[in-house]
């Protein structure tokens, strides 16, 4: 059902009010959850996140909402966002840290790392970049050109398929700055930083059937 109540996931690692208040503007009525019982009930799920992945990936377990997250997503298929560190989650594995992903979308994230050719850039990735899609999707189809969202980051995830990359931006090198597998979608970017821009994409993902 489109324009249902959407779950923002609250393990603590995430800005979570800017979402909110990003979502009500456009419209959308939110909740936060933190309890798997909470989670268990959601048709829509944004998985937000900053910060390293280690912390993010045992904010998840500590609250137990692991098993329940897999339960939403692999079985019951309903549509969740990460964003930032949550799309990075949603990977197998980070060079940042040690501990296992949600293993959804397969690849790992990395530091960037750039050639020698390249000039120095400084890391983390912060500001305003263009996204530019891979291919044909929703939540970016609606999004105003240049689709420019606004970016911190120091690491960026690297997908094992190719069909997972829903779009890529250039700093220094090229990275994957979205992901679709399915249901399952991840943006590296902060939609709720990035007025008309990520107000048109968290509009298209309300709006997902």
């Amino acid at each position: 059902m489109p324009n249902e109540t959407i779950a923002i996931v609250d393990s603590g690692i995430g800005n979570l009010k800017s979402i909110a208040n990003m979502l009500s503007r456009i419209g959308v009525a939110s909740r936060l959850v933190s309890r798997p019982e909470e989670v268990a009930l959601a048709t829509k799920i944004l998985l937000p996140g900053v910060g390293a992945f280690d912390a993010g990936m045992a904010a998840l377990h500590e609250r137990g909402l692991v098993d329940v997250l897999n339960e939403r997503a692999c079985v019951a298929k309903v549509p969740i966002l990460g964003i930032c560190l949550g799309m990075q989650l949603l990977a197998e594995a980070s060079e940042e840290g040690e501990r296992q992903g949600l293993g959804w979308i397969p690849g790992c994230s990395q530091r960037f790392s750039f050639p020698e050719t390249v000039p120095p850039l400084r890391v983390p990735h912060m500001g305003w970049n263009t996204v530019i899609p891979s291919r044909e999707c929703v939540l970016l189809t609606h999004v105003p050109m240049p689709r420019r969202f606004y970016f911190v980051h120091s690491y960026h995830v690297v997908c094992r398929d190719p069909a997972d990359v829903l779009a890529t931006t250039s700093y220094g090198i090229p990275f994957v700055s979205a992901v679709a597998r399915g249901n399952i979608m991840g943006v590296q970017f902060h939609p709720e930083k990035s007025h008309k821009y990520g107000m048109a994409l968290l509009r298209a993902f309300a709006e997902l059937a």
